[in-house]
């Protein structure tokens, strides 16, 4: 996880928040243009992330929810201030999946997300706090379907299609078929799980998460292999370690286009 030596007026943010913000070495750690993610030096470290009005909210709901199943850190603070969402939680002690000595050993990380996955969908939901995901999920994809958004190359080398009327035609048809039946993370990808010694130690980023089709997870548990280690070569290992029983391929397609026109 990059961290870039800042400098703030930590007068500008919430009392609760500052009051951490003191007397303490802050670094940039932001991978997103929609958020800005701070990194406290502090103790074993906290993560303030901040962003537009309203847009933490489903993340600090759900991370709060996986801290409770000891999925995830502990959220201390969330609110809005000046047009503003702020989410602290606890740093998540260990590293990323995208740490060189995971990267290093790509079929054991391959073999240790699948069966991270697996085990988190197996999990009792009916205390999600989003017990819906689908809804949201689909009028993202539908805002999508002006265009303005497609990703054509998303999945290059793994799922294609001709044209953007292509890829819409598979959305469309696969919207119907999505189901509320795990709980999901909602971008499985390396950079969101954290591993201490490759133990599992907790998801970060949860906003797309909640009760939903686990071929969501599955898509991007494909995607973050393929992208961050430069090769599609572990898609079926992937598939084979999660389970294939439990695996639909034309859905997958199908989801692919949904993200590659939903953005």
């Amino acid at each position: 996880m990059k961290r870039k030596p800042i400098k703030l007026n930590i007068e500008t943010y919430p009392e609760e928040v500052a009051d951490y913000m003191k007397d303490s070495a802050l670094y940039d750690s932001s991978c997103s243009p929609q958020a800005r993610v701070i990194f406290i030096d502090k103790g074993d470290g906290y993560f303030l992330k901040e962003a537009a009005e309203g847009t933490l909210k489903t993340e600090a709901l759900m991370t709060g929810y996986m801290h409770s199943r000891k999925l995830s850190g502990e959220v201390l603070y969330y609110d809005s201030l000046h047009g503003k969402d702020y989410l602290l939680s606890r740093k998540i002690q260990g590293e990323d999946c995208t740490y060189p000595d995971y990267l290093a050993k790509p079929e054991r990380l391959c073999d240790a997300i699948a069966l991270l996955l697996r085990k988190l969908h197996e999990i009792d939901g009916k205390d999600c706090p989003v017990q819906d995901r689908i809804l949201t999920y689909t009028e993202t994809v539908k805002c999508g379907f002006d265009k303005n958004s497609y990703e054509s190359e998303l999945f290059q080398g793994i799922w294609e299609f001709d044209s953007f009327l292509d890829a819409k035609r598979a959305a469309e048809e696969g919207i119907p078929l999505l189901k509320r039946e795990v709980l999901l993370h909602g971008d499985y990808c390396l950079p969101n799980i954290i591993l201490n010694h490759w133990n599992f130690s907790g998801y970060i980023d949860l906003g797309c998460g909640g009760i939903g089709d686990r071929h969501i997870d599955v898509v991007w548990g494909i995607w973050t292999l393929n992208y961050n280690l430069g090769t599609a070569r572990y898609t079926n290992r992937f598939m084979d370690a999660y389970g294939k029983d439990l695996i639909e391929p034309e859905k997958l397609r199908m989801i692919a286009a949904m993200e590659m026109i939903g953005g």
